[in-house]
């Protein structure tokens, strides 16, 4: 097909057109935002001790029965046991106080009778409410687990049903389930039913975000193509993200965190009418008079003269293209244009994944508000997702994601040479290294939008997002390490990180070029080789590889 750009250039870039659907895709993503790392609050685990029933103790002794532990080089009461309250009434009994026996001899048992939880910062968590600690801690990282396998099924499902169905029914229905599935968490009885409702409201939230970004690199063209794709929808997203803290803040009953989280994406709905399906899309189907419509109305909106035919030789041309069987998963691997292409970036989805919300999950962890930190966190991703939106617009692709993924690694090793005296410089270190890192999953879209054409452009998309989402569900578990051994995450992080910006090295250079129509536009594209690798090799008449260049 011809270039789609040179067809639709008459609309211009920035029209009114363009502008309402900037602004609709633009805040469809907030929701996300909220949602998406929520359960940094929902389920943050307060301070806790082992609940005490209504014994004839005195006051000594109530504050005594708690044992005292060491933990990194600070005393606090242990969260998971208790002396003996039998032997300590025994020892009350005899007329013994606490300064009269060596408690660190005295019989401890676990927390029977549950546990007494603070109220300092949060008023319940589904922590304290379903005792998801000591013995069934487990739960708490499995819960953002669950959350983000349903992402991972999510947005496999959603790249191939937009191919076959479109964008805008899959971008609407997807923000349905999430709204849906969000909202009925508020009357979960159990963690079991909270963390099956997780799963389905995950279905929807990444699903929701890959459809509309696809929608928008499809109908958008030229700098604002390039803006929405970086900064526009990654803005998006990190404005909802600011938004949690602040909704933490001011909520700090988890219920209704989750009732006020679930309703921003209702309002959403109503811009099914004005919200339009992807020209590109509909021309890959051969639904031309669909979308000549659509650009006929995004030329009224624009106020400028439409062509009376606008595409005049997709109708041949498409007769070819319908001959061609419907691609699936497996082509972005087998075929041969596509597959080393495929490899690198599900490789690069991966880790920018496993790090981001790694790093992002454990921003409770880095201060004692927890509000603060998490502002903070998200903060960190606006001029990130500047950042991105620039080098995507002024520097080669190949570099750039190198550049990133390799100061991103650099900056988590460095962590553990901070002295424990400076504190706020290892902080500045794993911020600095989610900057790179968030940079880079923002250039992951569209980079991905940039190799594949139009025909499996949506379903490499969602595969690559699949995979990455395998690296989001071992996330909540990363910091987990940090039992073995203090810095472990950050050593874990930053190693592979660095083996992502070393096969980034291999990826084709598509800056400068229009998004792909058909796989012989990949041809266009300069791909890295070795001179070792190609000497002494016969030449090849394969238009690929004549492209091919050095670095």
């Amino acid at each position: 097909m011809s270039n789609y750009d040179e067809i639709t250039s008459f609309l211009g870039n920035w029209g009114r057109f363009q502008k309402i659907l900037f602004f609709i895709l633009y805040a469809s993503v907030i929701p996300n935002g909220l949602a998406v790392l929520s359960v940094v609050f929902i389920a943050d685990s307060p301070k806790h001790h082992c609940f005490i029933p209504d014994v004839n103790l005195t006051e000594d002794w109530l504050q005594a029965i708690i044992p005292i532990n060491v933990v990194d080089g600070q005393e606090q009461k242990s969260s998971c046991s208790r002396y003996s309250l039998d032997v300590v009434l025994g020892l009350w009994a005899q007329g013994f106080g606490p300064g009269d026996v060596n408690l660190t001899q005295l019989q401890q048992e676990p927390c029977v009778d549950g546990w007494s939880y603070s109220k300092d910062i949060y008023q319940s968590t589904l922590v304290s409410e379903f005792d998801l600690v000591c013995g069934d801690q487990w739960k708490q990282p499995l819960t953002s687990t669950i959350y983000f396998v349903g992402v991972l099924v999510g947005s496999f499902v959603c790249g191939q049903l937009s191919d076959r169905f479109g964008r805008k029914p899959v971008f609407f229905i997807t923000l349905g389930v999430q709204s849906l599935f969000t909202f009925i968490q508020v009357f979960s009885t159990s963690w079991e039913m909270f963390a099956v409702l997780m799963f389905f409201s995950g279905l929807g939230q990444i699903a929701n975000y890959v459809a509309a970004f696809v929608l928008g690199a499809e109908v958008f063209s030229g700098n604002v193509q390039t803006a929405f794709s970086t900064a526009g929808l990654c803005l998006g997203f990190s404005t909802g993200y600011m938004l949690l803290p602040l909704f933490a803040y001011f909520i700090r009953e988890w219920r209704f965190l989750v009732l006020a989280i679930a309703l921003p994406a209702v309002v959403f709905f109503p811009l099914w009418w004005v919200t339009p399906e992807s020209p590109r899309w509909l021309l890959s189907q051969g639904r031309v008079k669909e979308a000549e419509a659509i650009v006929r109305k995004a030329a009224e909106m624009n106020k400028v003269k439409a062509p009376l035919v606008i595409f005049e030789n997709y109708v041949e041309e498409n007769k070819i293209e319908k001959n061609n069987k419907r691609l699936i998963v497996i082509d972005l691997f087998t075929n041969k244009e596509m597959r080393v292409s495929s490899l690198i970036m599900s490789l690069l989805w991966f880790t920018q994944s496993l790090a981001y919300y790694g790093l992002s999950l454990n921003t409770s962890k880095l201060s004692a508000d927890p509000f603060v930190a998490c502002f903070i966190s998200a903060a960190v991703e606006v001029p990130a997702y500047i950042s991105a939106w620039i080098a995507l617009k002024l520097w080669p692709r190949r570099p750039t994601l190198f550049s990133f993924m390799l100061l991103g690694g650099l900056s988590l090793l460095t962590i553990q040479a901070v002295p424990q005296s400076l504190p706020a410089l290892a902080v500045a270190l794993e911020m600095l290294g989610k900057f790179f890192i968030a940079a880079n999953a923002c250039l992951a879209f569209p980079c991905t939008a940039e190799i594949f054409p139009t025909s499996i452009r949506n379903t490499a998309t969602g595969t690559c997002s699949t995979i990455s989402r395998v690296g989001t569900s071992l996330a909540p578990f990363v910091f987990q390490l940090n039992v073995y051994f203090k810095f472990l995450p950050y050593i874990f992080l930053g190693s592979v990180s660095l083996m992502s910006a070393a096969a980034a090295v291999f990826l084709p250079e598509t800056f400068g070029h229009s998004l792909p129509e058909t796989f012989e536009d990949l041809q266009k594209f300069k791909r890295f080789r070795c001179r070792s690798c190609c000497s002494g090799q016969k030449k090849t008449s394969n238009p690929v590889h004549a492209l091919e260049t050095k670095l």
